[in-house]
């Protein structure tokens, strides 16, 4: 497949140099855009290895292959576009779409690209990782043609059941108790309690009462576990923990990283699903209504449009969400309403026709676009107000009656939901406590519990692919029913106990 330079008709080549004048104009900064088209069984093999043409073998990529074009052939999902974060940016477009569908697509990319180059949370990505896919797919497949396949293909779903086990915020923040230099050993000048020196044996007790030398042979048992505890620190990035302590062989150790590595590049992409989409579609939206779609495609675009950002039963649409919010922004700050005048006013009349004409709401939502990722958007600028217009509510299955039923349209519980859905996408917090517990190289692994208890069946799971890397027992500190519990996974069986 090539992928050197644009390979798009005339007709789409004049659509794109229009489309992107308009956005350099609006004020849109990104590397250049590769565009390709793609037929639809070929795009939807590049979606299933996520956008990249070449990818290490494995049967996930195959798995989600089918799910993808099974969606395409009964109706039930089309993809229309797809973008990479890289340098150049590399877009593909589906073959056979109307016209204002693919200049749609292409005023789309032009906000994924600007905000893959200038969002904060994507600056420590790696530009170039269509290279770096490519040569982890070749290092895979040596290990394949020297080990085999199925030992090969066993490791690496190994490695992407726990991928998610990293620390998302480490490529920007400087942790310095996520670091430790003591190593795993035996001390072998180990200080004994002696008590105080004495001249004669009849002053023995005298000087060092028994229970005083009992006390000092305790605190020195305890400090002495204490230096026998690695690592000296809690580590949120197991992976990296397992690559640098685990006993591996060279290829697995290799496999690991590349599952980490890869794990690392994807991670921004999930921090800021709503406002990135959200940011596309601000500007595919105002480029195509005001620039790009002559006056016969504007009912198309519309119809397309609503498909894109239709509120969904059931379930969050992270371009709807993004896109309101987002105009929402703007619109306050053209208008003033933000600030401490504004937050104390408390006359509804006031409030409707507050309009202090400052137009700073494109200024705002560039800089929005610059610093934000989902969680500090949601929370710095969801408002009572905004629920409330856009008919925001929190929702449960009711098991009596099998429908889904509207809890609380309170603005705080809706906020909170939201927050706590984004929070590490939705995944518990698990980190390296002990890697020599009970001084027996046994990994022990601690649950920051925050209301919502482990699935024992994935926790299990994850014991499991765990003790695959580290080979001794996995241990899980965790809370069940509100009581603290062990879980463990020593090899062959499954066993939990309270924890006092």
């Amino acid at each position: 497949m090539p992928l050197s330079n644009n390979d798009l008709p005339l007709n789409l080549q004049k659509a794109w140099e229009q489309i992107d004048g308009h956005a350099k104009r609006y004020g849109l900064d990104y590397y250049p855009i590769v565009y390709q088209i793609l037929d639809y069984n070929t795009l939807y093999e590049v979606a299933a290895m996520g956008g990249f043409p070449r990818r290490y073998p494995h049967w996930r990529f195959g798995m989600e292959y089918d799910q993808l074009i099974k969606g395409h052939v009964y109706g039930l999902s089309i993809i229309y576009e797809m973008v990479i974060n890289t340098n150049p940016v590399y877009a593909y477009l589906l073959e056979g779409n109307m016209i204002v569908d693919q200049k749609t697509v292409m005023a789309h990319v032009a906000g994924h690209a600007d905000f893959f180059k200038n969002n904060m949370w994507f600056a420590p990505t790696n530009r170039k990782m269509l290279d770096v896919m490519a040569n982890h797919a070749g290092r895979v497949q040596r290990y394949i043609d020297r080990y085999g396949y199925e030992a090969v293909e066993a490791f690496i779903d190994t490695c992407l059941s726990i991928e998610n086990l990293i620390d998302y915020h480490s490529p920007y923040i400087n942790r310095p108790e996520a670091q430790t230099s003591q190593p795993i050993v035996e001390d072998d000048d180990i200080e004994v309690a002696e008590g105080l020196p004495f001249e004669r044996a009849y002053m023995k007790d005298f000087i060092n009462p028994p229970e005083f030398l009992h006390q000092q042979r305790e605190k020195l048992v305890e400090e002495q576990q204490k230096m026998r505890k690695f690592p000296e620190n809690p580590q949120k990035d197991v992976l990296l923990f397992l690559m640098n302590y685990a006993p591996l062989e060279r290829w697995q150790h290799n496999i690991l990283e590349i599952v980490r590595d890869e794990a690392y590049y994807f991670a921004p992409q999930g921090m800021t699903k709503i406002i990135n989409e959200g940011w596309a579609s601000f500007w595919h939206s105002r480029i195509m209504t005001t620039h790009a779609a002559e006056t016969s495609e504007i009912v198309d675009f519309a119809d397309h449009h609503a498909g894109i950002v239709a509120a969904h039963p059931g379930r969050l649409n992270p371009y709807r969400l993004g896109l309101l919010l987002l105009r929402d922004i703007e619109d306050r700050w053209n208008r003033g309403r933000f600030g401490k005048d504004w937050e104390q006013c408390d006359d509804m009349r006031e409030k409707r026709e507050w309009d202090l004409k400052l137009g700073k709401g494109l200024e705002k939502v560039f800089e929005v676009r610059r610093f934000h990722n989902d969680i500090t958007f949601l929370d710095e600028f969801l408002t009572p107000e905004f629920c409330v217009e856009n008919k925001l509510f929190t929702f449960k299955h009711n098991n009596d009656t099998d429908l889904y039923e509207i809890v609380n349209r309170d603005f705080g519980a809706i906020k909170s939901q939201l927050l706590s859905g984004l929070t590490n996408f939705g995944q518990p917090y698990i980190y390296v406590e002990d890697a020599n517990y009970n001084n027996r190289g046994e990994l022990y692994l601690r649950h920051r519990h925050e209301g919502n208890d482990l699935r024992l069946d994935y926790a299990r799971d994850t014991l499991k692919h765990i003790h695959t890397i580290w080979t001794r027992p996995v241990n899980l500190e965790t809370v069940l029913e509100d009581k603290k519990r062990l879980l463990t996974f020593d090899g062959k069986e499954y066993s939990e106990r309270r924890l006092e």
